[in-house]
């Protein structure tokens, strides 16, 4: 009997209860000791979002969805889906030893995250490897590398434009600017080739001519840049919520092409850290649902993965 081809969907990961973040942040920081003041911080973050990161469900409801439209377009049975964590429980690793138990010979591998970085997706990719070592499989990978201009992606955030704008009188929206925004990463990145940043930004010009946005409604900025004293890409969402509305700007859209799904980076990044800010300048932004489940979203990754598995000859 022929095996299936397995889908190894990766996701960052996110701490279950408020106890889990010592454990969470060690983790991210490969060990080293993190300080009090920012165990505080983060546990006061998750504190006010509920408690918990909602990515795993979301991420597990996402696969299931993807798993529902690959059993309508191939013979039941074809893949078998798996679910991994970059920074915690399911871990990579130890699912990659599932599929090894499983008996998987060959895999598709996809990160939630369209972007492609060394500093990110390469990343999950070697824990893939990693667990290959640690379980002593020999699963033939093939990895979906990015898929930042994928027609039903930029079709998706399109839409996300255009639930935000309709929070506003059809009359008023051509004055509504729109925020495109993603997780920063250090400036370095440019200056190694990595195709980051030059991808974010061909994914915000596609979004913002698909939803019909003239040139000077929309703008880009990045969010959620890291603890390190090195430079981050920006300009920081908080910092250029203000910059527009000094320009005269009153109603903002904040759309995150750089985020699939609910995440602590939006849920209190945008929703409570960069609405207080535009608050305190006498500004209305209003966030669209995240992509999460949307069909349009889950139809993506179907195609994406049914694409690599013919690429290489398996289905």
């Amino acid at each position: 009997m022929k095996r299936p081809v397995g889908v190894l969907f990766m996701a960052y990961g996110g701490p279950d209860t408020l106890d889990d973040i010592p454990g969470y942040l060690a983790d991210i920081r490969s060990g080293r000791t993190t300080p009090r003041s920012l165990v505080d911080e983060i546990t006061r973050n998750y504190r006010l979002i509920g408690g918990s990161s909602p990515l795993l469900p979301l991420t597990r409801d996402a696969m299931a969805e993807t798993m529902k439209v690959l059993s309508l377009r191939v013979p039941s049975g074809t893949f078998a889906g798996y679910l991994g964590m970059r920074h915690w429980t399911p871990w990579i690793e130890e699912t990659v030893g599932t599929m090894i138990d499983d008996g998987i010979e060959r895999a598709v591998s996809l990160v939630m995250a369209p972007h492609y970085s060394g500093m990110s997706i390469a990343k999950y990719q070697k824990k893939a490897e990693a667990g290959q070592e640690m379980y002593r499989g020999a699963i033939d990978f093939e990895h979906i590398q990015s898929y930042h201009d994928a027609a039903g992606l930029i079709a998706a955030l399109a839409k996300r434009v255009h639930i935000g704008l309709s929070c506003w009188p059809e009359e008023e929206r051509h004055r509504v600017h729109v925020i495109f925004s993603a997780h920063s990463l250090p400036s370095r990145i440019r200056r190694e080739d990595d195709p980051y940043d030059a991808q974010m930004q061909e994914t915000a010009c596609l979004v913002a001519a698909e939803a019909g946005l003239r040139e000077k409604q929309w703008s880009w900025s990045y969010q959620s840049k890291g603890r390190s004293p090195e430079p981050w890409l920006g300009p920081q969402l908080e910092d250029h919520i203000p910059v527009l509305a000094r320009r005269g700007v009153r109603n903002m859209v904040s759309v995150p092409v750089g985020f699939v799904s609910d995440h602590v980076e939006v849920l209190y990044d945008i929703d409570i850290e960069a609405q207080a800010v535009a608050k305190a300048w006498g500004v209305r932004l209003e966030r669209p649902p995240s992509l999460n489940s949307d069909p349009l979203f889950v139809g993506v990754l179907a195609d994406l993965i049914l694409e690599a598995a013919q690429r290489a000859g398996w289905v």
